[in-house]
């Protein structure tokens, strides 16, 4: 399994086995800090290509579709990634479905700080997901979150069957830098991506210096900023 964790400036590849992680070696390379909707398109590009189409549920997809990509934004009720995904796949001409998944309470705060129902909402999205499987067994699932909704996705991927979805991206994940990604690693095809930034000093900056992360934890920095830390084997699950 591997970890592509993309920051600001730099670009950290972790490779990471789904059991215990055995290797710690980074890869750096220089990276420019770009937009979520510039970042959405290329990302997506690299994991499929051919025909734009989208449909409003999953499990019935529309004829020359191959995937689908659940979209789960962050805190609040806004839609701003799931619009982006939506703009990148028809301008990419991909051959998916992307599909909002509602797990907000309408409240930034609530959504940022109960993770009993994040974690609720990824369980649910994993029912969904293995209802979408049996329906298509051969399409390609994505599961793409930012900010609050990385624990929805952590959380479903978790619960999944390993190897169930094709790839996960996270965007500016609120979720601690200490999170144990290897759960979710082993729901998972070709690994985890994520995109974190060291220039949030707001939001991920101040605001988690406040209320902490989305999974609960005080005094902890977010993986939006950092990037995610491996996990000792003696760790392991």
């Amino acid at each position: 399994m591997q970890i592509v964790l993309r920051g600001a400036t730099t670009v950290q590849t972790n490779n990471v086995n789904s059991d215990p992680v055995r290797d710690d070696r980074i890869r750096k390379t220089p990276l420019a800090f770009i937009s979520l909707l510039h970042v959405a398109g290329p990302i997506i590009c690299l994991v499929l290509a051919g025909r734009s189409a989208l449909a409003d549920h999953p499990s019935i997809p529309e004829a020359g579709q191959h995937g689908v990509v659940f979209a789960i934004n962050g805190s609040g009720s806004f839609q701003f990634t799931s619009t982006a995904l939506e703009k990148a796949v028809v301008d990419a001409g991909l051959p998916l479905a992307v599909v909002t998944v509602p797990w907000s309470q309408g409240s930034v705060v609530a959504d940022h700080t109960d993770w009993q129902h994040a974690q609720e909402e990824g369980y649910r999205l994993a029912g969904e997901i293995v209802s979408y499987r049996q329906a298509n067994p051969s399409h390609a699932i994505y599961l793409v979150a930012h900010s609050a909704g990385s624990g929805v996705a952590l959380t479903a991927a978790s619960a999944l069957p390993p190897g169930s979805v094709s790839r996960v991206i996270l965007f500016a994940p609120s979720v601690s830098v200490g999170y144990d990604l290897r759960p979710a690693l082993r729901g998972t095809r070709d690994g985890i991506d994520v995109f974190y930034s060291r220039r949030d000093v707001f939001s991920l900056g101040f605001g988690v210096a406040f209320v902490g992360t989305s999974d609960g934890r005080q005094g902890c920095q977010a993986a939006g900023r950092f990037g995610f830390r491996a996990q000792a084997e003696s760790a392991a699950k």
